[in-house]
């Protein structure tokens, strides 16, 4: 898909927004454009078209979903940060806070916003991130902190915790009710790949059938967007 370029004011702050429901980037559009000193330059509605455009042009900030077509949000951030370590990437997503949000910093991503917050903390959000500094959630960045400081418990990672980011991507494929062979074709894996990642999803949260990996995924993924 291509999208509008708007050159209005070369000093304002350059934002790609990523996004693929056209009703929610139209309303980060609108939210930016009313702030006299942001423009959204360009828009994408999937990883691949927003790469290029990041590669191919001078940008600021870029705010993008997780869930995309062709590519998830995790990987596209892993991508960004190979050419452009420089420039900061918000995430905006409905995906749980507590479960991404520091894979997004891992992922050189500078925040994480759930979708359902209103348009003045998703200013603040930019406003942070443009400084150079991290925003999340005080309840995510407490969690961070405590386990930094050794406050958080000591506990290795389990569950869906301990999974890696292309476990968790799978598992959230696997919660939507899409199968292996289409997973293997929209990841660009192949069918025994998906396979050997179930298994060790099935093995990290203690499952035994595959009937028991899809109802557990379907019950945090179903309904998800």
């Amino acid at each position: 898909m291509v999208f509008h370029k708007n050159g209005v004011g070369d000093k304002k702050t350059r934002v790609l927004i990523v996004e693929d429901h056209p009703l929610l980037r139209a309303g980060l559009v609108h939210l930016i454009r009313n702030e006299p000193d942001l423009e959204v330059c360009y828009e994408a509605a999937s990883a691949e078209h927003a790469l290029d455009l990041v590669v191919s042009n001078e940008l600021d900030l870029v705010i993008t979903d997780l869930t995309l077509p062709g590519k998830s949000g995790l990987e596209f951030l892993k991508d960004v940060q190979s050419v452009r370590s420089d420039l900061p990437v918000l995430v905006i997503s409905m995906h749980e806070e507590v479960l991404y949000a520091e894979r997004v910093l891992r992922a050189g991503g500078r925040g994480y916003l759930m979708k359902n917050e209103g348009s003045e903390k998703v200013l603040l959000a930019i406003r942070k991130v443009l400084k150079g500094q991290i925003y999340l959630s005080e309840t995510v960045t407490d969690r961070i902190l405590g386990r930094v400081t050794g406050k958080g418990g000591n506990a290795k990672a389990s569950g869906v915790d301990a999974f890696s980011d292309r476990e968790l991507e799978i598992y959230q494929l696997i919660g939507k009710g899409i199968s292996t062979k289409q997973i293997s074709q929209q990841l660009h894996l192949s069918p025994k790949t998906v396979e050997a990642h179930r298994a060790n999803i099935k093995q990290k949260l203690r499952l035994k059938t595959s009937e028991e990996l899809i109802c557990h995924a379907a019950n945090r993924f179903s309904t998800t967007s």
